[in-house]
């Protein structure tokens, strides 16, 4: 996307019309309309993620690879951590898997749904795209381990039986996870930078454009803010009527988190779209693994901290059938990216896998 030399007017009132909907939702104004009311709000969700995608590239040519899509990713995740903690917070011990349920979806989303869509569009613009080996190994190693550690051991350790860790268990894995993240920020963004920085093309006019001001990056990197907030807090207005709609089909209560999940990494998933379609499937990369980190690393020990404070029981292991699924994802994932070169083989097999994980989702 070639940026303009001054923001859009769209971008800057598509989040504020997102909030004033949010505002009218809140206080009950907007019952009155109804069906109506549910249309804007789905309306105003579309509008924030389109103006989030846009900030999004604003700040990461200003900025540059790979720390444009490292600010995505921590503000996504961030906000994300935000609501999971304020809904354990208002639901109780009741709502002690719902880290464990919107953690696992967001690495399948990401694993399979977005690193298979950017591999095959690309694929098929591009016939075969080339990345950095070196820094997708480093992510994924990093992802195999807290992924494994945080959702599959709980099953297998004897303190306390079931998918839980015991307090001093959990505070550890809660360190772990931050230690194995932190060392990859370092790793992604200072020691081994050049990992993760993408081959630029002398043609490519997107890399080679003059970046942006500071001041409208600044402003950029705030309405991104703003912009994610909104997506975040629609998504959650919007959940009651897909619980109904979901409860209408006879589906599992899981899938509502699937669609949230799905909702709130859309600004994501289309960041890494452009960037695969347009070539840069290094960025794309860093977009889609660097958000599945900074979702498993940064939420597991905020709601440690949350349960420990609490008392709650948390419960962080997935069932046969996840870890299953988990586990097939990690492995394909190793071995598609394991070359450094993709086509459209790789996508397709990772898509088929999500819409296994979708439909044995529907149908346990």
């Amino acid at each position: 996307m070639k940026l303009p030399s001054r923001l859009p007017v769209w971008s800057i009132t598509c989040p504020i019309a997102a909030w004033v909907l949010l505002v009218l939702n809140f206080t009950g104004h907007g019952v009155g309309l109804g069906g109506l009311f549910e249309v804007l709000l789905v309306s105003g969700l579309v509008a924030g993620v389109l103006a989030a995608v846009f900030h999004t590239e604003v700040v990461a040519h200003r900025v540059g690879e790979p720390y444009g899509t490292l600010v995505l990713a921590l503000a996504v995740t961030g906000i994300e951590v935000a609501l999971i903690v304020s809904l354990m917070i208002a639901g109780g011990e009741a709502a002690s898997g719902l880290a464990r349920d919107t953690v696992f979806a967001s690495v399948m989303i990401i694993l399979n749904g977005m690193v298979g869509l950017c591999l095959l569009t690309g694929g098929r613009r591009h016939g075969e795209q080339t990345f950095g080996l070196f820094g997708v190994s480093t992510a994924l190693a990093t992802l195999a381990a807290i992924s494994v550690l945080a959702l599959v051991l709980p099953n297998y350790t004897t303190t306390i039986l079931g998918p839980f860790y015991s307090s001093s268990q959990l505070i550890f894995i809660a360190v772990v996870s931050l230690v194995l993240y932190g060392t990859f920020i370092l790793v992604q963004t200072v020691r081994h930078r050049d990992y993760f920085l993408p081959v630029v093309a002398e043609a490519d006019e997107e890399v080679h454009a003059p970046p942006p001001s500071n001041q409208m990056a600044s402003l950029s990197a705030a309405l991104l803010l703003v912009c994610l907030g909104a997506v975040v807090l629609l998504a959650k207005a919007l959940s009651p009527a897909l619980e109904m709609a979901v409860a209408s089909m006879g589906a599992p209560k899981t899938v509502v988190g699937i669609i949230i999940a799905l909702v709130v990494l859309l600004p994501e998933s289309i960041a890494a779209y452009h960037a695969a379609r347009a070539n840069r499937l290094q960025t794309s990369l860093n977009l889609a693994l660097g958000s599945a980190l900074a979702s498993i690393g940064l939420t597991i020990p905020a709601v440690a901290l949350v349960s420990l404070m609490t008392g709650w029981t948390l419960s962080l292991g997935i069932d046969a059938k996840s870890t299953v699924l988990l586990v097939l994802s990690l492995f394909v994932a190793s071995l598609s990216l394991g070359t450094g070169r993709t086509t459209v083989m790789q996508g397709t097999v990772h898509l088929v896998i999500f819409a296994v994980y979708l439909f044995t989702a529907i149908v346990p």
